[in-house]
């Protein structure tokens, strides 16, 4: 319930803060004293758009402040899902600044609009003639018709399931689409990997059969190389050992003359060992050279078909192309998998249909079960409030399609008067008739869910006087359940309040200013006569008005 209200710097409010209490709230006010600008602010609270031309001083920050007490009405999970701080007693507020930005908070934390309105339309319901269109909404028939059914678990689960068949259906077109072109590229994918796994590749084989291709290639240039090497370090007159041999024979035999001989022995000692390895060493590679024409033919094959590769894949080294081979195989292994993906879709597909369907049977079961309740309750109301003749003929019937609340069709046909045949809505019934039978509607609600607070706007215009006394009634029990407010102009609607706020004008310094005042008793009585007799109020008037209040 709406608790208390602050409302600065907006149209003709310089400030105002009012407090409201549960039950049936009356709001009274000539033509023009200023109720629209309560309801536009009211109005910003539920997220609708702001406007710096409404702002009283545009040098000023306007404000508008609502508490609610939302401890009834479920709205952890919606807290939760904005990640908004959940409290019993929450305020929303709307700010406009002079640049002409609009800001809005849910208990102090910064929110976008959709989230305002998320939560506002669980709280607030201002309820205005032109908002009787909402009646000719299939989506709102639905929901009367739901909350007789006590549907609400159902639906729930009904649309968790659509929304996982929804997913799914979408996964399974993406799963076919990819099949149809992988199989363009199977072939070709298959052709490539093929001709990768042939290769045999190995890592680092590039630069070993580079080198080994170098070898056998030149085998005679090396081996006459290499022998040359060996004569020159190895000849008994003029090879380098030898004569290496020699001197170091001459120097050991001046080791013992001093530290630095033997020193210099040492050396040439150390470079004798040296070229005796080197000798060895050449001496092996001769022996293990050996001119091998097939072998250089394949080891030339397998560069050519390396090289071949790498340019054909524009890639740097054999590493990449076995990057390559993994991907293709990859996309070739993806490819053979999808039958049996497509497969398990189309079977998880079949048993979601399955459970959506029995799921929207018993939803449709239990709407079809309450029809003549529904129907009943609606004529007998709508027969009090000058509609003797109103009668409704709704119909459901099965589609194939699923829709968000089910798999029904709705046909919430109307007729006002005997003889005449039974129309949609928004054909059938005026304005006028339109508003009784929101009236009634919100009626029947308030038995079977808990509405967010209500606050009819006018919605008597047009009304005699009995009539007027029955839509009191209605609204009055109404409020027994929820918090209601109404403005009016009716006296005989107006004495049926649990709590009773008058807005006026008043000038103040040559300026005018809108006010809501909560009235006494005794002001409720005045005003109630002025509204029965006009602003001279007669004895009459006031007896009158509190017989009505009695």
């Amino acid at each position: 319930m709406l608790t208390q209200l602050v409302i600065k710097n907006y149209a003709l409010i310089d400030e105002l803060q009012v407090e409201f209490n549960n039950g049936l709230t009356i709001i009274t006010g000539e033509t023009g004293a200023g109720k629209s600008i309560l309801l536009g602010g009211l109005s910003l609270i539920l997220g609708k758009r702001a406007d710096l031309g409404t702002v009283k001083d545009a040098s000023k920050k306007c404000i508008i402040e609502a508490t609610f007490d939302i401890a009834k009405y479920n709205l952890k999970p919606f807290f939760n899902s904005e990640d908004l701080d959940y409290e019993s007693l929450t305020i929303i507020r709307r700010e406009i600044l002079p640049s002409g930005k609009s800001r809005a908070f849910i208990n102090d934390t910064p929110v976008n609009l959709s989230s305002l309105q998320g939560l506002g339309e669980q709280l607030l319901d201002i309820h205005s003639q032109h908002q009787t269109l909402q009646l000719t909404n299939d989506q709102f028939q639905f929901q009367i018709i739901d909350a007789l059914a006590d549907n609400s678990n159902s639906l729930e689960l009904y649309f968790e399931k659509l929304k996982t068949y929804k997913r799914s259906s979408v996964a399974l077109q993406e799963l076919l689409a990819q099949k149809s072109e992988s199989i363009k590229e199977l072939d070709y994918n298959l052709f490539l990997l093929k001709e990768l796994e042939d290769a045999n590749l190995i890592e680092d084989e590039l630069e070993a059969l580079e080198s080994e291709y170098e070898t056998l290639n030149n085998v005679e240039d090396i081996k006459e190389k290499l022998g040359r090497s060996q004569h020159l370090l190895h000849d008994d007159d003029l090879g380098i050992i030898s004569n290496l041999n020699d001197i170091k024979q001459q120097l050991a035999k001046l080791v013992g003359y001093g530290k630095h001989y033997e020193a210099i022995y040492e050396r040439v000692n150390s470079s004798v060992i040296e070229l005796d390895d080197v000798l060895s060493e050449i001496e092996d590679l001769e022996s293990q050279l050996e001119a091998d024409p097939l072998r250089l033919d394949t080891v030339n094959a397998k560069l050519q078909t390396l090289h071949n590769l790498m340019q054909k894949h524009a890639v740097a080294s054999v590493k990449e192309l076995m990057t390559i081979k993994e991907e293709l195989s990859e996309k070739v292994l993806i490819t053979e998998s999808l039958d049996h993906r497509i497969s398990d879709m189309e079977k998880e597909l079949k048993q979601l249909d399955a459970q959506l369907k029995d799921i929207s049977k018993v939803i449709r079961d239990k709407r079809i079960q309450v029809l003549p309740e529904l129907t009943n309750q609606l004529e007998t109301i709508l027969g009090t409030l000058g509609m003797p003749n109103a009668k409704f003929n709704i119909v459901i019937k099965p589609i194939e399609t699923y829709l968000s609340n089910g798999t029904d069709d709705l046909q919430f046909l109307f007729s006002a008067n005997k003889g005449m045949q039974y129309n949609d809505l928004k054909k059938a019934a005026s304005g006028g008739e339109l508003s009784r039978i929101m009236l009634a509607i919100k009626s029947i609600l308030s038995k079977y869910t808990q509405l967010p607070t209500i606050m009819f706007d006018e919605i008597d215009t047009g009304v005699s006087g009995e009539i007027s006394n029955k839509m009191a009634s209605i609204m009055q029990r109404m409020s027994k359940a929820m918090q209601v407010f109404t403005i009016t102009h009716l006296p005989q609607i107006a004495a049926k309040g649990d709590t009773h706020f008058k807005v006026y004008k008043e000038d103040v310094d040559d300026v005018t200013q809108t006010q809501l005042k909560k009235l006494t008793a005794e002001e409720r009585i005045v005003e109630i006569a002025q509204m029965l007799g006009g602003s001279d109020v007669s004895n009459s008037a006031l007896e009158h008005a509190k017989q009505l209040l009695n």
